[in-house]
């Protein structure tokens, strides 16, 4: 892990350090080594609280008079990561975003806080990876063993650093929520991912204590609505109680409804009876909505069924929008339909359309973004194979999340055709229109028609 020395703190933050504070101003500042945009966007929840232009220095500086203390985001596009605010707090970052949350290190007031927050994201992200490999393989005992013995760690971190440096009751809250609900997230995964990876026929059998948990669970709690150990907590917590409880006790009549329109209405439900913070509850129910239009194909008059049951339950969503959009979009990339006439701009700084680009000809266009150089790296040697494959097709690449010339230098750097790239200034459009969920995905079309508007580069 990367720790850069912050020799520019003094510069940016007057007094800043890591004693509390004598005013109710919240100072948050902070170095951008390669930057990918010229702002950053500071906000609470999913609402924006300011921006601030990078200066020639590649500095911004945020000076706030009046916020609630808790959790914030700062995004510089396309990434983001947390912030803990006080009021009264005079706090530093910074990055490198070439390794952003690697590099990322704060300081001055709430230090602690946030470099111990950052620190059991990065953490996660490796178990994350251990978890998959190894333990859920094991039994039941010896998987709790290992994952209390891994929360334990972070649990002496943090009364070692609670000692040191008496953090508020709040970032104690925020803290040891970060940790237990990561944790127990593990067990809610845990059955499903035995079952698939041991191969056995029925779900293990756990001890009586396994969830002993969820009877704390809170369903409310506002300060940690975005913390995301909390929101993936939920997310798995409420999948796992929705299949069990269906598995157990729906009867025959109500499982001859598509599988997955019949779960995925029962979560809804669930999510109804249970979540009770607004926020949180839009959240959950947009990620169960998504998760139906975008992983499974069903017919249209189940899709129907869905969307007027989740208008019943998830009444004044923040989300509708964005899923009628999706919805939308999902209905107009269908085979048959004319690709949507959307702008993109060339090498040559030139716009164009894709209907324009897709004219008499057969094309494929796949997507890309800077900003992650294994994942266009890869994109990019797989065209080099499907070009031998298909050349029939022209094979077209859009780049989203990434500054121009930045893109410039990519293309360059590449060695790629400059005459079959385009860029794209507008993410939200581009990605509600064609539904860019994931990354990986293609469109194929035939004289502006589309033949497929959901493959995939690497399985189709």
């Amino acid at each position: 892990m990367i720790r850069i020395l912050l020799s520019t703190c003094v510069a940016l933050l007057v007094g800043c350090s890591s004693q509390k504070k004598d005013s109710e101003t919240v100072l948050f500042a902070g170095e951008i080594v390669n930057p990918t945009s010229d702002q950053v966007i500071l906000l609470k929840g999913g609402v924006k609280v300011d921006s601030a232009k990078l200066d020639d220095r590649n500095r911004f500086k945020f000076k706030l008079n009046s916020i609630e203390n808790g959790l914030y985001h700062f995004n510089l596009a396309p990434e983001h990561q947390y912030v803990y605010l006080e009021k009264g707090d005079s706090l530093m970052v910074r990055l490198n975003t070439i390794y952003f949350d690697e590099s990322l290190v704060f300081s001055g007031s709430n230090e602690e806080t946030n470099n111990f927050l950052l620190e059991l994201f990065l953490a996660t992200e490796e178990e994350d990876s251990e978890m998959y490999s190894e333990y859920y393989e094991l039994e039941p005992l010896d998987f709790l063993n290992k994952i209390t013995l891994l929360k334990q760690e972070k649990v002496n971190k943090l009364k070692e650093l609670n000692s040191e440096s008496q953090l508020s009751d709040e970032a104690l809250k925020l803290l040891n929520g970060s940790i237990d609900y990561t944790y127990n997230r593990y067990k809610e995964i845990y059955p499903f991912r035995h079952k698939r990876k041991t191969a056995e026929q029925n779900f293990h059998e756990l001890p009586k204590d396994f969830y002993g948990y969820r009877s704390q669970v809170n369903y409310g709690d506002h300060t940690l609505t975005y913390l995301r150990p909390y929101y993936d907590f939920m997310k798995a917590h409420l999948g796992n109680l929705a299949y069990m409880s269906c598995l157990n006790d729906c009867d025959t009549e109500h499982k001859q409804e598509s599988k997955q329109l019949h779960y995925k209405k029962h979560k809804l439900h669930l999510i109804d009876s249970l979540v009770v913070e607004k926020e949180l509850r839009d959240n959950l129910f947009r990620n169960v909505a998504f998760d139906y239009l975008l992983k499974k194909k069903d017919a249209p008059e189940n899709t129907e069924i869905f969307l007027n049951e989740f208008k019943k339950v998830s009444k004044n969503n923040m989300h509708l929008e964005e899923i009628e959009n999706l919805y939308e979009g999902i209905a107009n990339l269908q085979p048959t339909k004319i690709i949507p006439n959307l702008d993109v701009i060339s090498f040559e700084n030139e716009t164009t359309t894709l209907t324009d680009i897709t004219a008499n000809k057969k094309v494929l266009f796949y997507f890309w973004s800077g900003t992650n150089s294994g994942q266009y790296k890869n994109i990019f040697e797989r065209i080099a194979l499907l070009r031998e494959k298909k050349p029939d097709h022209v094979l077209i690449g859009i780049n989203i999340k990434t500054e121009f010339e930045q893109w410039k230098k990519i293309i360059g750097t590449l060695g790629v055709d400059p005459s079959l790239q385009y860029h794209s200034n507008d993410f939200k459009e581009l990605t509600e229109k064609l539904v860019l969920y994931p990354m990986n995905k293609a469109i194929i079309t035939d004289n502006s028609v589309i033949v497929d508007g959901f493959s995939n580069i690497y399985k189709n």
